[in-house]
């Protein structure tokens, strides 16, 4: 054991012979499987218990549901061509629900193993983490998982098994091209003879790619034979799943410092010409220490264990390091390096790794730490929002101090889980991806964090927006000396798309931002119109189209507040409002800055916001989802029923042979308990995944019910 650390902690050195992977795929196609292969292979367990441990599932939840929830970090050796290499491996989930974890580790990763059972080929989640590795630049390779159910369920034949790795393979290649960046579509396509695509049995421990059948002279009629005489256990002796999959990863995926080339520019904002810019474009670990804070474990000993990548520089214990969002200094206690549970305490950590870094106080997923303040990389922007909330009580009063810390961790540990406390009414409000989502959150509050706690039924957020263009409306300050005046619209959809994509950057807009420019220019913005963007929030912007103003410096960034503020929570029913394009006209303001506090202009500018909102036919948008449903053909018509009983509408059916896949478009509010009403029309033969998320106008003659509905859970006025 002490050997292979001094073997990692002298290649953590060396970024050339570092691999940073993601291992991702759709739910139950066998990533944790695999990964304890890797594990075995790499000496830090059993090979015969491989397979049945999944010590990446070190949570009980986990093993108890066989899914996994949280990535699991760990770093390990392999050795490919009398070379030794370190990889620092993320075994991430592959339910829906926790998308937001794949997010999250892909920011820490340069390329990703992506899994495809060969019976159920490419699924809606291979599509997502996909779209989610691509999104972040990063690499993937593939391994097609389980076929020796091709072999003893479909009975396939030699000729059969490789036309139907070449279907999966041309599906997944069209995605990457349509998904991936133009200078990466060609470049990133998966190739059989190249051997950037794997074949094989995690469960069975074995694997193959073409360049490696040619070495060990095997071919697919080998296995056939092997599995019809029960001799698997052979081929696993000569195909050893660990050395094709980390080969392929070594040899197709890109080193730290190939991939910070082309991976910084898109997830670092700031000046690439600069001192910090170089550092990070070249991995140097004598630069200004950069590192991303991807993943919070809270452990009841050490406290907040922060994982994530050290994009430069170096970290060590005792350092004094800058939370650049926080806007503060801490001190670093330790350096880890991971092996899956288990947290090795290293001296010091270098650029180009995978590391846990203790004692960052305060620190939350998607935070920036460095040795010198330096502009944050970008938010990790997951691609479903939060659109499902419980409320949360303590069922002893006594607990309740107790569940507001618990709560805050939970935020921390989940950044896709969005979490309320209102310690005035004692409510706590948790909002997440769906059902699933909130009930591990809710068991683990019970049964790892000691809290007994009573949880509401699901409710579903909402958004609020406007149809039509309104007035020019004016805000008047309480003391009666400055006058604000606004106009709303509703936001260009080709503008609204960009941002949803993570192609327009989100937030406050400094005085040049060329780039942006230019991505609204391309949107259709007029030219001189992309210059008056002064803040992109969630999805809503604010221009600046006031002119020759002299004191307008010192009250914008307080009229922006009150436009955020408005769209986190509407007038309608205080649900938070998207597709907003609000212009700040003209203002008239009072020459003495003490007439002009934020208690004088925030609430004259809420007003304003408030009559244009109201004005410019405001209406409810309710969240949809895009499920894929899997059964056999005979259920048809049930499926069909339970679908539009629930206000659904069918988008796509498919058949091959008895099996059945139908695209479906539901409400959110309409889902729940949906799992049990098909497996009751079904004989529990459907499963169903979430493909997409959207908002659409709520039918006209459900909109007053709603908002009335909304206002009065919310405790607000409701109209007669």
């Amino acid at each position: 054991m002490a050997s292979q650390v001094d073997e990692i902690l002298k290649l953590m050195h060396q970024p050339a012979r570092i691999r940073n992977i993601g291992i991702c795929a759709h739910i139950d196609h066998g990533k944790t499987t695999m990964t304890d292969s890797l594990l075995a292979g790499a000496g830090m367990i059993s090979e015969e218990l491989a397979g049945k441990l999944l010590v990446m599932d070190f949570h009980a939840d986990e093993q108890e549901r066989g899914i996994t929830i949280d990535s699991a970090n760990v770093n390990m050796l392999h050795e490919f061509e009398g070379e030794k290499y370190l990889i620092n491996l993320i075994d991430t989930p592959g339910h829906v629900d926790f998308g937001g974890e794949v997010t999250r580790a892909m920011r820490a990763c340069d390329g990703a193993v992506v899994l495809v059972d060969a019976v159920e080929a490419m699924m809606p989640q291979t599509e997502t983490v996909l779209r989610q590795a691509l999104r972040e630049r990063v690499k993937p390779v593939l391994f097609i998982n389980k076929v020796d159910r091709l072999i003893r369920e479909l009975k396939l034949t030699p000729d059969g098994m490789q036309d139907r790795f070449l279907k999966i393979i041309a599906d997944i290649n069209n995605f990457i091209k349509g998904i991936a960046p133009p200078e990466f579509g060609n470049k990133w396509q998966l190739s059989v003879q190249e051997g950037s695509v794997g074949f094989g049995s995690a469960i069975h421990k074995w694997a193959l790619s073409f360049p490696y059948m040619k070495k060990i002279d095997m071919s697919f009629a080998d296995i056939l034979k092997a599995y019809e005489e029960g001799k698997e256990n052979e081929i696993r002796k000569r195909a050893r799943l660990h050395e094709v999959i980390l080969n392929m990863a070594i040899r197709h995926l890109p080193n730290p410092l190939e991939a910070q080339k082309y991976r910084v520019p898109k997830i670092w904002p700031g000046d690439l010409e600069s001192e910090d810019g170089k550092s990070l474009l070249n991995c140097d670990s004598k630069g200004n220490a950069a590192f991303v804070v991807t993943k919070i474990v809270i452990d009841e000993h050490a406290g907040e264990v922060a994982g994530g990548r050290l994009f430069s520089g170096t970290l060590k214990r005792g350092q004094e390091v800058y939370m650049n969002q926080a806007k503060q200094w801490t001190k670093i206690q330790q350096v880890n390096l991971y092996r899956g549970p288990q947290r090795l305490i290293v001296d010091e950590v270098v650029s180009g790794n995978i590391v846990g870094v203790v004692g960052l106080k305060g620190v939350f997923a998607g935070e920036t730490v460095s040795s010198q303040p330096i502009e944050p990389f970008e938010a990790l922007k997951h691609l479903f929002e939060p659109v499902v909330t419980i409320s949360i009580e303590a069922k002893k009063a006594s607990d309740l101090p107790k569940l507001v810390e618990v709560l805050k961790k939970v935020g921390k540990e989940d950044p896709t889980v969005k979490v309320e406390i209102n310690e005035e009414t004692g409510e706590h409000l948790l909002s997440g991806m769906g059902e699933l989502h909130l009930e591990v959150i809710a068991n683990r509050i019970k049964t790892e964090k000691g809290v007994d706690v009573t949880t509401s039924t699901p409710i579903v957020d909402y958004r609020e927006t406007v149809q039509s263009a309104s007035d020019v409306f004016e805000g008047r300050t309480p003391n009666k000396h400055n006058v604000f005046f606004v106009a709303l619209e509703p936001l260009e959809p080709a503008v609204y798309d960009a941002i949803i994509a993570g192609e327009i950057r989100e937030g406050r807009i400094k005085k040049k931002d060329e780039e942006l420019w230019k991505k609204l220019e391309a949107c259709g913005i007029p030219t001189k119109e992309s210059r008056q963007y002064k803040d992109i929030y969630r999805g809503s912007v604010f221009l600046d189209k006031t002119k020759g103003i002299v004191h307008i410096g010192e009250v914008l960034e307080m009229c922006i507040d009150a436009f955020e503020q408005l769209v986190n929570g509407a007038p309608l029913a205080k649900e938070p409002a998207i597709r907003l394009k609000v212009s700040f006209v003209d203002t008239k303001l009072h020459e003495d800055a003490i007439h002009r506090g934020p208690a004088q202009v925030m609430p004259a500018m809420r007003d304003a916001l408030t009559d244009a909102f109201m004005n410019a036919s405001p209406t409810l948008y309710e969240p949809l989802q895009i499920l894929q449903l899997e059964s056999e053909v005979r259920y048809m018509g049930e499926i069909s029923k339970v679908i539009q009983n629930r206000r659904g509408q069918l988008i796509a059916v498919d058949q091959e042979g008895e099996h059945l896949t139908i695209k479906a478009r539901l409400p959110v509010n309409e889902t729940f308990g949906l799992a049990a009403d098909l497996r009751g029309a079904t004989e529990g033969r459907a499963n169903y995944f979430i493909v997409d998320q959207l908002f659409q106008r709520i039918p006209q003659e459900l909109q007053q019910k709603i908002i009335r509905q909304i206002r009065q859970r919310k405790g607000l006025e409701v109209e007669k």
